[in-house]
């Protein structure tokens, strides 16, 4: 079996290791395709090194640009590949215009599409992200859903004879460098300058275009974030420099300390050290939640509904209107008491994505 990922993302990345082994390890063919969707080298190339990723075979150098010119961008580069390579399957991961621009080549050129976490939903038409799952759960001709929610989002919009719950791979890598993370304690590599990790402090990250494009509302953030009694430690996306930087709003103030992204290996071991994650990211909300650490989420809404069960992550869309005892109190809360139980799987959820894709080979 022949299969080619198409990945340009900081999670796609992650989900990429895991499926990569699996493939590997079932002696099957695998063509990595990093479009360069995000370009930032904190964002794209720490993690093929860090989580043992295979350099990608092709690399389109897409860059940034609008919605629209980067998904056209990478669909221009991306036919010719395809029209060479003719795949079993052409993989695509996630939510990101990388994700709709291959599946869309693919579908075009008559070639098998399976998309990896399929099925989530936010239901925010307003989020680039919820129209790139949707499109690519309809063009896609298997879809891998990570839990038994998605499996009911695919069947209410008539598309369960498509699908097939595997797990979540997140949970493959995010428990492996867990481990590997516990078994050699020490100092956390990659903190922002003026973080004491001897101190209580929280990882924050920002990045959604709904809490970014507009001043006031990424002002607003930013405030409530420095006006918390603890360190935040903010792990500040290329998006948010550039954003903070043309609306002429200071990043470094009060209780925060912004820093760069860091590899995967690293932000694990963050979170591990961290009292709690206060994010607008999607995969940040879960990986909180399998690194048992409370989760404030500045949205109105998550794809991962599962998280919000016994308080692990909390929905505060404008924390400036919660007060500033309230917020503090959200946003420094302990870890709850119940358990989060396993509704992203066991961990090993690549080998039965490997497993599905060879079964439904096309003959």
């Amino acid at each position: 079996m022949k299969v080619l990922s198409v990945v340009g993302a900081r999670p796609q990345l992650v989900k990429l290791a895991p499926i990569a082994a699996a493939l590997a390890a079932g002696g099957h063919r695998h063509v990595i395709v990093h479009t360069g969707q995000h370009y930032d080298a904190d964002l794209s190339d720490v993690f093929f090194s860090g989580l043992g990723i295979p350099d990608p075979d092709v690399h389109l150098g897409v860059g940034s640009g609008s919605h629209g010119v980067q998904t056209g961008a990478v669909m221009a580069a991306l036919d010719p590949i395809l029209e060479m390579e003719r795949p079993d399957w052409v993989l695509v991961y996630g939510d990101t215009n990388s994700t709709l621009a291959g599946a869309v080549s693919a579908v075009k050129l008559h070639l098998p599409v399976a998309h990896l976490e399929a099925g989530l939903r936010s239901f925010n038409r307003r989020m680039p992200e919820e129209h790139n799952r949707v499109l690519t759960d309809h063009a896609a001709d298997l879809l891998l859903a990570p839990t038994d929610e998605a499996m009911r989002h695919l069947a209410a919009e008539g598309l369960a004879d498509r699908s097939v719950r595997t797990g979540d791979v997140m949970v493959d890598v995010c428990l492996r460098v867990r481990d590997s993370v516990l078994a050699a304690p020490g100092d956390v590599p990659g903190l922002p300058e003026g973080i004491d990790p001897e101190r209580p402090y929280l990882v924050a990250t920002l990045h959604r275009a709904e809490n970014t494009d507009d001043p006031a509302r990424l002002g607003s953030l930013v405030d409530s974030l420095a006006d918390l009694p603890v360190q935040v430690a903010l792990l500040a996306h290329p998006r948010l420099v550039a954003r903070a930087e043309a609306h002429g709003i200071k990043l470094e103030r009060g209780a925060v300390r912004p820093g760069r992204p860091l590899p995967y290996a690293a932000m694990v071991a963050a979170v591990l050290g961290s009292q709690g994650v206060v994010t607008d990211s999607g995969g940040l909300q879960k990986e909180a939640f399998l690194l048992e650490r409370p989760c404030t989420t500045l949205r109105t809404e998550t794809e991962w509904p599962e998280t919000l069960a016994g308080g692990w992550n909390e929905l505060v869309p404008d924390p400036g209107a919660l007060g500033s005892a309230r917020w503090t109190a959200t946003a420094t809360r302990p870890a709850p008491t119940v358990s989060r139980g396993t509704p992203y799987g066991d961990g090993r959820a690549a080998e039965t994505v490997a497993a599905v894709l060879a079964e439904r080979v096309r003959g």
